[in-house]
Formats: C-alpha cells, structure tokens, sequence
C-alpha cells in the first residue's frame, strides 16, 4: 500500500499536514502528529496557523463523557492545493465540445478515451494472475498520474483507494467521466471481477473508492 509523503521528514511540517489530512481525511492532533513525526504541540500549532490561512478547520466531535474532541480537515481552499494545473482547460473543451458538437460527440470522446486507458492498463497488468498484483500495480499507476492512490485487502475483496483527483473539474462539470472510469475498470479486470464504487467525489465524498472482488461463479455484471 502506498503512503508516500507522510512520514518524509524533510517535508516541511505544514506540507506533511495537509499531504496526511489528504490522504488519511479528518484526524486529531494525536493522529496527525503520529502519522508526520510532528510532536503534539507542534502539530497543533501548524495546524492553528493553516487554519488561520484558510486552508484547514477544526470540529468538535462527540465522544461519549467528556469533552469533544478537536478533528481537523482540509477546506475547500485546502483541497485546492493538489489541484490539477489543468483543470479550467479541460472543464472550457468538455464546454465548447458540448456546444458545438452536441453530447452525443462529448460521450464517444469520453469512452474513446476510457478505451485508450483501459488497452494501457490492461498491458501494464499482463503476466499478473494474483488479482492482489494487479490491485498494486493499478494503484502505482494510478499514483504516477496523479491520483495518490493506495489500496488495502478487505475480507475477500480489495479496496483502490484514490484521495485526489487530477481531472476534479473535468467530472464535476461531465458524469459521463465517472460512468466511463467504472466501465474502464471493469474492462481491466475482465467479467470475473467485480468492480463497484464505495465512494466518489461526484457523490460529496472527499475521495474515490472502488471495491473490486473476485466474482461468484453464475453471478452476472451490474
């Protein structure tokens, strides 16, 4: 599983911060300081200095008897940070595509290039029988483009886990990526896996999630 950046001493402390709020969501001070090596109070007042900046915010989370507890999560302006460089371009193509061609054009653009990734993938992932191998190395590639994935056995299924986005803008402004992203993967894997969101940004959630499991024998696609 990959965990790349969160324990990089040379990071500045403020950037470890934000790199684990991102990839971990809403934590404590306790947690953030285990997760970057930043001791207690020090994290606190990083944490209180990136609040002043916008970029983070705290909430108090019930607990039972006692005082609630301080969690820390990023902002909007903080998410904004591991923005893509070229989000505003590609939301103003899918718009002018969309205007002067219609959405029929935008969709066969969007799954020709879902087929494209798919034929990449599904390369890189020859030779590998254990679908374990094939899970990490779609998260490694993944990562290299951007998407600081990770991914974590769970029962008898496996989780690929994306905590950013590099095409945020392109699927907020289009569902038709989301839908082919989901058709790619399950093109990647071939019909004996089953491949299903847990989680997605489109939905309000902070990251996406795939749950990807080996498919019961007579069982057929959603």
């Amino acid at each position: 599983m990959s965990n790349e950046g969160l324990e990089n001493p040379v990071r500045p402390a403020a950037d470890r911060l934000l790199m684990a709020l991102k990839m971990r969501g809403p934590q404590t001070v306790a947690d953030l300081g285990c997760a970057t090596g930043v001791c207690g109070e020090a994290a606190r007042q990083q944490l209180v200095r990136l609040a002043s900046e916008g970029l983070v915010e705290a909430k108090p989370q019930p607990r039972g008897v006692g005082r609630p507890r301080q969690v820390w999560s990023l902002t909007q302006a903080g998410n904004s940070r591991f923005a893509d460089a070229h989000g505003q371009l590609a939301a103003d193509l899918i718009r002018l595509v969309r205007t002067q061609f219609g959405d029929e054009a935008l969709v066969k653009l969007i799954d020709a290039r879902a087929a494209e990734q798919a034929a990449a993938y599904a390369s890189a992932l020859q030779g590998l029988s254990d679908l374990a191998e094939k899970v990490a190395r779609l998260a490694d590639i993944r990562t290299g483009e951007g998407y600081m994935a990770e991914w974590l056995a769970d029962g008898g299924s496996f989780l690929l886990i994306e905590n950013h986005c590099p095409i945020c803008v392109a699927t907020s402004s289009c569902e038709a990526f989301a839908r082919a992203e989901l058709n790619m993967f399950r093109t990647v894997f071939g019909p004996n896996v089953a491949v299903d969101y847990t989680e997605h940004t489109i939905n309000g959630s902070r990251r996406c999630a795939y749950r990807i499991a080996p498919r019961e024998v007579g069982s057929t696609s959603a």
